[in-house]
């Protein structure tokens, strides 16, 4: 099986998809092929051990699962301390070579007990480049070098540096080891009245570590490629070396393998040298002519297999880092390869061709998914091609804006160029040829990716067979946003008019529809509660759709139907989109709505939407079945019961005896505007308010109805929603500690980030506006004018001097622009056709602390968005030697990188993802062992498809963690919170605030199994890193540094740590009751939200009447239902539990904030 660890959106994160009812896949499993609970445990339990013959060491077991394929074991034989040199090989058994894309079950004769031997096969150029590689990662296996620059999706992790490697992988201390006495004193740093803020704490570095240096010199020879001569010889390409020792020497990669040949920096002799000695393995050769590299190289493979396996397996979503050292520049060939050659024939490409990214993300969703296993492979293959696809996706957004990929219509001005590298197609965020004039221009063209986007989010998560999406990831860099797409097949070749068949190129003025489109989009518009309705083309003629116009629909060369251009997939949000003559509901007026907003693309979220019915469908159940007399009561209960019941069926599908019931049920759909008569079904017209679009006079009462659905919907936004959030910051339900998170609380409330100036009112207003102080923040939008154009000679010194305005109180700091002996006199007049990222803009030299301030008041004034951190948002990285906000101001030579902000769809585990739901549900009635079982079921899962690394993995592992933890399995809590630890801080990060939590949670579990002096090294390093990112007020900083808290934990105070400074030179030492084991445990389960309530033997007994009473009544209910009128139900989800569907909105979602705490 795959390891059973934490996974990587985002969360870098990302906006969350919101969750839809499956149109196809798992809701419409037929009943004889649904699968059982029992089939997920076959499929995690029926591993079985083979024994590897591999050349030159003896032969080893290894645990393999039936699901896995040969190329698995190709990755772990490449990990082994012992046979981690090889790569150009294959695995044969009985003689006969097995595919390295079979799965393992499909190998005939594969047992417990086979033998697979291990074959070295000859190299090719792409092997022998691969093999480079390979040995190059080894070599760089310690050096956090590519983590801090973000590269091929390394990220940092430090809970090493805080055990010391005290820790095994099980999570228990190693035998042996005897901790030495450590020093528990707060850092001066986070004392009360502190004013110096480092940022090298933020990255402690291991005491013992120090860089072990096998080679100083490996990298392609300038000899190569072999001439023709020396290619019919077997050469392949050509490595230059110098030795630890400072040997020079030049190696032949041949096609049977390395050895040395006589070749000089000046003298080309491709004949071998001496020692003749010719190895398979490039580290074979490296040991027998170095002897300082077999010894360092064999040391530093034995510290690599000896870290955690979770600090060595690539994430995969590339996580910045916004803080990094000044690091030494070093050789390496294969960095100098990535950047300036095309990579051919490793990673992007496959062999002979470039990688068809469409054909990729469209294959995988045709796979089958009629059962369990099936479903696991479709989606493990959907996961895979979208995280390569968003990495080449990001890496060629930014080779755009640097100036690397040519423009295929290079004579147009820069703003209307695209661009497409590596079968990706790339535009800017630009309103090219006036499209967005009516809506807002190049405001508006910023906007609609990421309206676009969410489309394609959503529309995947429906995933309906048949309708297809293109690949989309939206990249912010350098001031720019560029959209990156998947090409249709076919699209390049025809003109736009000639390719939609569907929808409206021109914001409705022509529009079109297909039979076909209205089918398959006629199976989304329940889920996503989109009307189908009639608009009128510019011959006065009725088109039906099933979206907005401006949604089109291509067929491509290789007959799947598209869709794209989603961005008006939600209804609009009026109260940020004044139409004359329309007047919005009091709640609305009151607040100061409608507000003239920058675009005219305002939508309201999907999550409103679904909220916003939900409501509904309640107030009418309370208003009907609270009313009348009591026979009138008891009709209309039932009615509405199965008013509400039936907006799970297709309309019509409920039927009633009783007339008054149906007469119930037809009033009550009326009055929510429900577009059927028998079925509580409401759908919004996205197409209402769009300007330029057309209703036929037929559907005038229609239209009425949904403006003011529309009305109402913006009503329930600001009445309910907002303070609602509020209310749950207020009770602690739930707990917002940055922008990240108060972004995500908001989102999942359907509260657009426009809101937030309601938000923060609301807050001031509120009586427990101190408990709230912690919801502010900085604007995150304001930069992006400066850095744009800016000539990249002076980026570092624009961002320098924006940090300085930003955070630096001196009034007018002096802008560092590029020396002038550096810059060319001659400039060409005419320089329309450069880069988009190449103008010449040196605006932001003048910038000064008071024009950035106003802009950014102005822009808190107008749009209400805001961000906690703005490194983080407009991904900067500085330098350790900056000393925070009350140090030394930032200047050229702190600003190491800039780094790219993505956005991307998240594919979901659909099956694991439910049984997280049932299990969080089984924990939160009291069920916790059924529950943990569930949480375990739903891990291997997730591990199924997303590998070992992945945020929601993440979730199941802490949850798992504190269940055991409550149940009193300390060892297994540990385990599972030791490798909560380490995938929050790969896959998150190390400023996020869950891993702050996480960091709190090991120090709880530490002290329980009595590892004292480690349990305080997190809980220190939890409170040092909130008081850095949260302030003194905050309340997880309350909470683990005051109000006694940390006095009981800590044993002192840092008020007493200097009391005791003071008075130890005049007095005797002071003496201090420790607290008791059990003060102290009370305290730490408080700081990480477990409380454990004594019950007695009474009111155990009474509890379980009580459950006993409800269950009794339930199962009642269920038959009379029955009995009186049975009702045909979709099928559940194939292989999944119940009680999914009766949970919480909070165990929704596996990262939610709401289950942190």
């Amino acid at each position: 099986m795959l390891l059973n660890g934490d996974c990587p959106e985002s969360l870098k994160k990302e906006e969350r998809a919101p969750e839809l009812p499956r149109e196809n896949g798992l809701d419409e499993a037929e009943p004889g092929e649904e699968t059982t609970g029992q089939e997920v445990i076959v499929i995690q339990d029926t591993g079985f051990s083979v024994k590897i013959l591999a050349p030159g060491i003896e032969p080893f077991s290894l645990q393999v699962s039936p699901q896995e394929m040969v190329q698995e074991i190709h990755q772990v034989l490449m990990d082994r301390e012992d046979t981690c040199h090889r790569t150009c090989f294959s695995l044969h058994l009985d003689g006969n070579m097995l595919d390295h894309f079979s799965e393992l079950r499909s190998v005939e004769g594969l047992q417990e007990g086979s033998v697979l031997r291990v074959v070295e096969e000859p190299y090719t150029v792409r092997e022998a480049r691969i093999h480079v590689r390979h040995v190059r990662d080894l070599l760089k296996s310690l050096d956090p070098s590519d983590a801090f620059n973000g590269v091929d999706c390394n990220s940092l992790s430090f809970l090493s540096v805080f055990t010391d490697g005290d820790l095994g992988d099980s999570g228990k201390r190693k035998k042996g080891l005897e901790m030495d006495p450590i020093d528990c004193t707060p850092p001066e740093y986070i004392l009360p009245g502190s004013r110096e803020r480092p940022l090298c704490p933020l990255q402690p570095q291991n005491r013992d570590w120090k860089p072990l240096q096998c080679l100083k010199v490996l990298t392609m020879s300038g000899w190569n490629p072999p001439p023709g001569n020396r290619k019919m010889h077997g050469d392949l390409m050509y490595l230059f070396v110098i030795t630890a020792e400072d040997r020079q020497v030049s190696i032949t990669a041949s096609t049977r393998g390395f050895y040395l040949n006589q070749s000089t920096a000046y003298h080309f002799n491709p004949k071998p040298a001496s020692p003749r000695f010719l190895s398979h393995s490039l580290v074979e050769l490296l040991n027998q002519i170095s002897p300082t590299f077999k010894k360092n190289f064999a040391v530093l493979q034995k510290k690599r297999v000896q870290r955690h396996p979770f600090e060595r397996i690539a994430t995969p979503f590339q996580v910045y880092s916004w803080t990094a050292p000044q690091a030494e520049h070093a050789m390496d060939c294969v960095r100098a390869e990535d950047a300036y050659t095309s990579r051919l024939g490793y990673e992007e490409h496959i062999p002979g061709q470039t990688r068809d990214w469409n054909e990729e993300l469209q294959t995988t969703r045709e796979l089958p998914r009629k059962n369990l296993p099936e479903r696991l492979l479709r989606e493990r293959a959907i996961f895979k091609v979208h995280s390569d696809f968003t990495a080449a996706a990001t890496r060629g957004a930014m080779a755009v804006i640097d100036g690397n990929v040519m423009a295929i219509n290079p004579s147009e001005e820069t703003k209307m160029q695209m661009f497409i590298w590596n079968n990706i197609f790339f535009s800017l965020g630009f309103d090219v040829r006036d499209h967005y004039k009516d809506f807002g221009g190049d405001v508006a063209a910023y906007v609609a990716p990421t309206n676009d986007l969410n489309g394609v989010r959503t529309y995947n998560a429906v995933d309906v067979e048949g309708l297809y999406t293109l690949g989309t990831v939206v990249v912010d860099y350098r001031g720019y946003r560029v959209t990156a797409q998947s090409i249709i097949p076919g699209i390049l070749e025809r003109d736009q008019e000639q390719s939609v068949i569907y929808g409206s190129i021109d914001f409705g003025k022509t529009v079109m529809s297909h039979p076909r489109y209205l089918e398959l989009l006629e199976r989304t518009s329940r889920p996503l509660k989109i009307l189908r309705h009639r608009v009128l083309n510019d011959r006065d003629e009725e088109v039906e759709l099933c979206s907005s116009v401006e949604c089109k629909g291509i067929i491509g060369n290789d007959g799947r139907h598209y869709i794209l251009d989603l961005l008006r997939t939600f209804p609009p949000d009026l109260n940020f989109l004044p139409v004359p003559g329309e007047g919005l509901p009091e709640e609305c007026t009151r607040a100061g709505f409608p507000r003239a907003h920058r675009h005219k693309l305002c939508c309201l979220r999907q999550e409103l939407v679904d909220a916003f019915v939900k409501e509904l469908a309640e107030t009418i159940a309370s208003d009907d079945g609270t009313g009348g007399a009591a026979g009138d009561a008891g009709r209309a209960e039932l009615g509405v019961a199965q008013l509400v019941e039936g907006s799970c069926l297709p309309a019509g599908r409920v039927s009633t005896a009783d007339p008054r019931s149906r007469e119930v049920i037809r009033n009550a759909c009326k009055a929510v505007g429900s577009i059927s008569s028998t079925a509580f079904d409401v759908r919004f017209n996205p197409d209402i308010f769009s300007p330029g679009v057309r209703f036929p006079e037929s559907c005038q009462e229609e239209v009425r109805d949904q403006k003011q659905l529309l009305k109402d919907a913006a009503a329930f936004l600001l009445s309910c929603q907002i303070p609602g959030l509020v209310k749950d910051c207020i009770e602690h339900a739930v707990l917002p500690m940055d922008g990240a998170t108060l972004a995500e609380v908001m989102r999942q409330r359907g509260i657009n980030m426009r809101y937030l100036g309601k938000v923060l009112d609301l807050v001031l207003r509120s009586p427990a506006r101190e408990q709230l102080d912690h919801i502010y923040v900085s604007d995150a939008r304001v930069p992006q004018t400066p850095s744009q154009g800016v000539e990249l000679s002076g980026l570092s010194a624009a961002i320098s001097h924006f940090l300085n305005c930003f955070l630096s109180s001196y009034p007018n700091p002096v802008a560092h622009l590029p020396a002038d002996e550096l810059i060319s006199k001659k400039r060409n007049r005419r320089r329309r056709n450069r880069p988009p990222g190449a103008a010449d803009n040196t605006a932001w030299a003048v910038m000064t602390p008071q024009e950035l301030w106003k802009n950014i008041c102005q822009e808190a004034k107008n749009y209400f968005d805001f961000s906690l951190e703005w490194c983080v948002s407009s991904a900067g990285a500085l330098g350790p030697q900056h000393e925070g906000l009350w140090g030394p101001r930032p200047v050229v030579e702190d600003v190491l990188n800039i780094f790219p902000v993505v956005k991307h769809v998240n594919p979901k585990a659909s099956d694991a993802f439910h049984f997280f739901q049932s299990g969080q549900a089984k924990v939160q009635q009291g069920f916790l062992k059924e529950g943990c079982e569930l949480i375990n079921e739903a891990l291997n899962l997730f591990n199924n498809v997303y590998g070992a690394m992945h945020v929601e993995i993440c979730a199941c592992l802490r949850l798992l963690a504190r269940l055991h933890y409550i149940m009193g399995d300390y060892a297994e809590a540990l385990s599972n919170q030791q490798k909560a630890v380490l995938m929050s801080e790969r896959v998150m990060g190390i400023e996020h605030p869950n891993t702050i939590q996480e960091y709190n949670n090991i120090g709880l579990v530490l002290h329980g199994v009595m590892e004292y002096d480690l349990s305080l090294r997190f809980l220190e390093n939890a409170l040092a890193v909130s008081t850095k990112y949260h302030g003194p007020k905050s309340l997880k900083v309350a909470l683990r540094g005051g109000r006694g808290i940390r006095r009981s934990a800590f044993h002192l105070t840092p008020e007493e740590v200097s009391l005791n400074f003071v008075s130890s030179e005049s007095w005797a030492c002071l003496s201090f009751t420790a607290p008791s084991m059990a003060s102290v445990l009370e305290q730490l389960n408080v700081i990480n939200g477990i409380l454990f309530i004594p019950l007695s033997q009474k009111d155990l007994e009474n509890l379980k009447a009580e459950v006993a009473r409800r269950q009794q009544l339930q199962e009642a209910s269920r038959n009379r239902e029955k009995a009186e009128e049975p009702m045909a139900t979709e099928p559940e989800p194939a292989g999944a539990p119940e009680d999914s569907a009766s949970q919480p909105q909070a165990a929704k979602d596996p990262s939610s904030p709401s289950l942190q705490g």
